[in-house]
């Protein structure tokens, strides 16, 4: 049961990383575009989404959501609600990385003849990726750790394996420090690894 949790877990943090970066970069590019409307919809979407409990957010999504969006899958409906959570993180962390690239590379771009989208493709976003690749990383940490409020909505991922596990064995001590264990293996291998990425990306600039 808990390998199969794992399994779950880790499909996730797989897709919820994925829809995270994706709602996250266009936030990004929201915020720093000249629209004045989209400027406001990315702020509104920022207030409310990192100022709201992540369980509120999660029996929002579960209990009103899925229902008008007709998602007959409890675990997407989850993995939904996370990417949204940590996409208003990752948002910031991608302005910000946009944000240190020198802006005579702008510049030049435009002198170029480049527009806005083949700026950010292939001059912007890849100076700016290596910047935030560390921080990006705390956000598949969390979400990793968070995947565990899933729970709540009946997506059987690794804590709702172990609470079932607990509730057939009694061994409570015993497995959780088993899935204690798998959490933190899978936290630093995933540091260690994007640590070294970032290395090689930092060594071939």
């Amino acid at each position: 049961p808990l390998i199969y949790g794992l399994q779950i877990t880790i499909y996730v943090a797989f897709w919820g990383m994925i829809l995270a970066l994706i709602i996250g970069l266009f936030t990004a590019i929201l915020r720093l575009s000249n629209s004045m409307s989209g400027r406001i919809v990315a702020r509104c979407y920022l207030e409310i989404i990192r100022n709201t409990p992540l369980l509120v957010q999660v029996s929002i999504f579960y209990f009103v959501l899925q229902p008008i969006l007709g998602i007959n899958n409890p675990m997407w409906t989850g993995i939904l609600c996370l990417a949204f959570f940590e996409g208003s993180f990752a948002s910031e962390i991608i302005r910000a990385g946009i944000i240190s690239v020198e802006r005579g590379q702008w510049e030049a771009s435009k002198t170029i003849g480049l527009n806005q989208r083949q700026t950010y493709l292939t001059i912007i976003l890849p100076q700016a990726v290596p910047l935030m690749l560390p921080p990006l990383t705390g956000i598949l940490v969390n979400l990793i750790k968070h995947s565990a409020i899933l729970s709540f909505v009946a997506v059987f991922e690794l804590t709702t394996e172990a609470r079932n596990l607990i509730a057939d064995t009694f061994m409570s001590f015993e497995i959780w420090m088993i899935v204690g264990g798998i959490y933190l293996l899978m936290t630093i291998s995933l540091s260690t690894f994007v640590g070294y990425f970032e290395r090689r990306v930092r060594d071939t600039r």
